[in-house]
């Protein structure tokens, strides 16, 4: 019976580690107590229930040195240190601190016959505070409760990932930018062009358990659809060592912003809509300046839209933000051209958001990459090139495709018309650009090499200035 109980209570804490149903565990968990790594065994892992890291009660009996008991008619546990006894049963969130009945964010659970509870809570019940490392899978227990013994680290040099700020919300709301934080963080807030963005910089910071999701790259985006001067919020893990949040505030048609900054309870709030004395001045160059070309490139699909896959299951959105980055640079070279990109990373901005941008920047040229596709018919190759009716979009569509043509080497199929919304519902010259076949081996390769990407970007941006006469 007794050695029932132990392999019952050795599963348990595994499973507070492991990820919700559906969601897969880290291979390379590790936990740090006080800066030491725990000698955890291989199968010990740790995981995410509804966003509340999770760690086996095995680790709690065996490595925190916590007395466990597990009543398995009852599916409760009780972990004990010195007079403190928390006991916590399996699928309720009502838990027992002492006497005393608390509620829990995420209630412990069974997963692959082993019981996982909320680290969180046990840690600061028992003395100990809790950082997780979202990027490497890591959680880092601290233990609070100072003994005569234990001098507190004095040594300002010292920063390993246990000091690291964790990000655990970031909002748009009210035209103000709200970051929630478990300590504060001096940003470093900067602006760039082209398009035109407020970048906020977090040093020393990672993701903790944020309410908004994370892809697998430690990408996310917020929806600003209700805030007409925003196109986009997006953030990432812009650095891992040491560890640095960013997120970058699009902005729509602003000439001019003011900000400012403060830090209230754990919250960074970044106010893009304020008056008075203390507002920092951000200048957003206008667009349409006088003597300069209003360029607008288009990386077709992005993000949630992958566009066709290629012959050897890539996306078509990479390749067409691939070409667009390296159009992008070399236009920014161009005094004459005031450059606006539809997309630089890999998200999706919708075909009406696409036209309603160029429309609204009034914009001289509209040019949407793509990459080609018949599944079909793995032979099929060449570039072509389409415009919609417009005799303006028709001279631009010619200009460019004779610049492709000569510059790729690749079979000629041709200027179309085509009844496409990106170019039938821009007002400007505008041109859909498909380069090649993705669903051709041959031509893929070619495709997704630097030198034919470079040699495409560079004849698209020869065709936009032969044509705008620069």
């Amino acid at each position: 019976m007794k050695k029932t109980l132990l392999l019952l209570w050795m599963s348990l804490f595994v499973l507070f580690l492991l990820p919700s149903p559906g969601h897969a565990a880290a291979n390379t968990s590790k936990i740090f107590l006080d800066g030491e790594q725990l000698n955890l065994p291989n199968d010990v892992q740790v995981t995410i229930v509804n966003k509340n890291v999770m760690i086996p009660i095995r680790v709690v009996a065996e490595n925190l040195k916590f007395q466990v008991d597990w009543n398995q008619k009852a599916s409760q546990v009780k972990i004990r240190q010195d007079n403190q006894i928390l006991a916590l049963t399996v699928n309720q969130k009502q838990a027992m601190v002492g006497d005393k009945e608390v509620s829990l964010n995420t209630a412990p659970q069974i997963i692959n016959n082993t019981v996982v509870v909320p680290i969180r809570f046990v840690s600061e019940q028992m003395g100990l505070t809790v950082k997780w490392n979202n990027q490497e899978k890591i959680v880092y227990l601290v233990n609070t409760i100072k003994t005569p013994a234990q001098e507190p680290n004095t040594d300002p040099g010292q920063n390993d990932s246990s000091t690291l700020a964790q990000v655990t919300d970031i909002l748009f709301t009210n035209n103000q930018l709200v970051v929630s934080m478990d300590q504060d963080v001096q940003p470093i807030i900067t602006t760039l062009k082209n398009p035109d963005r407020l970048v906020v910089d977090l040093p020393g910071t990672v993701f903790g358990d944020m309410t908004q999701p994370l892809d697998q790259g430690m990408n996310g985006k917020l929806d600003v659809s209700g805030f007409p001067n925003v196109t986009d919020v997006r953030y990432s893990l812009f650095k891992k060592d040491p560890g640095q949040v960013r997120i970058v505030v699009e902005l729509n048609q602003v000439k001019s912003v003011q900000f400012s900054q403060e830090q209230v309870a754990g919250k960074l709030i970044v106010d893009l809509n304020v008056s008075g004395e203390n507002v920092i001045p951000v200048i957003v160059t206008p667009v349409g300046e006088p003597g300069r070309k209003v360029v607008v490139i288009d990386p077709g699909h992005g993000g949630s839209d992958p566009g066709t896959i290629s012959i050897t299951n890539k996306p078509e959105k990479d390749f067409t933000l691939a070409v667009g980055l390296k159009v992008q640079a070399l236009l920014l070279q161009e005094e004459n051209i005031q450059l606006v990109m539809t997309r630089d990373t890999d998200v999706y901005p919708t075909r009406p958001e696409r036209v309603k941008l160029a429309n609204d920047l009034n914009a001289d040229v509209f040019v949407s990459i793509h990459g080609n596709s018949v599944e079909s018919a793995p032979k099929v190759s060449g570039t072509e090139t389409f415009y919609y009716q417009r005799s303006n979009s028709k001279d631009l569509a010619n200009v460019i495709h004779k610049h492709l043509i000569q510059a790729m080497g690749l079979k000629d199929r041709g200027v179309k018309n085509g009844n496409l919304e990106v170019i039938r519902n821009t007002k400007m010259p505008a041109v859909l650009l498909e380069l090649g076949f993705l669903s051709n081996a041959e031509e893929e390769t070619a495709l997704l090499s630097e030198d034919m990407q470079m040699k495409a970007a560079q004849a698209i941006v020869d065709g936009i200035k032969e044509y705008l006469g620069l």
